[in-house]
């Protein structure tokens, strides 16, 4: 399948030296996973960051049907942070290819393992700061903690659930639990 390799970059210049470093480790990852629909490198200079060695940014997702896998790493030098990226996305990729030849366990829904439960926080009104907009991809409610523990966002996972036909929001509870929002228009 064509897939799609973009460069983004933020408070700094993309030089000939980093385009060229990007696309010999392209293939290294094409190898491992072949489904790859989409590679995006975000090369940022983070220059309020605390420690130096910090301050160069390199964020690598990679997009195919049914998984998303990110990964960031910091570095003093670009090519360093770039070259920690890449090795981080291999071992994410061989941890995704094994839980997928190992099946999904009983098949038993996270709904009906973990009550679910909504929180509402009534803090201060806060402003929108960034927007972000991503393809959800069907997938039932175990393929979704599987994504969740591979994409770098622990936090939180939205996803089409095939199951209710909905848009659901998996979390991480304070306590350690899974949680599932499962919103209904009223």
């Amino acid at each position: 399948m064509e897939q799609k390799v973009e460069v983004s970059v933020k408070n700094m210049e993309l030089t000939d030296r980093i385009k060229e470093y990007i696309d010999k480790k392209v293939p290294r990852l094409e190898r491992l996973l072949p489904s790859i629909e989409n590679m995006k490198f975000d090369l940022s200079y983070a220059k309020t960051a605390r420690n130096r060695s910090d301050r160069e940014v390199a964020q690598i997702t990679i997009t195919g049907k049914g998984f998303v896998l990110r990964t960031e790493e910091r570095n003093l030098d670009m090519l360093t942070a770039i070259d920690n990226a890449v090795d981080k996305m291999q071992r994410q990729i061989e941890r995704f290819k094994g839980k997928r030849s190992r099946g999904r366990g009983d098949g038993t829904p996270a709904s009906e393992v973990i009550a679910p439960e909504q929180e509402l926080d009534e803090g201060v009104q806060t402003a929108i700061v960034r927007r972000k907009s991503f393809t959800l991809v069907p997938m039932d409610e175990n393929e979704a903690i599987e994504q969740m523990a591979l994409v770098a966002h622990e936090d939180f996972f939205i996803f089409y659930n095939v199951n209710t036909n909905s848009i659901n929001v998996l979390y991480k509870r304070r306590d350690g639990d899974l949680g599932l929002i499962e919103p209904k228009i009223g």
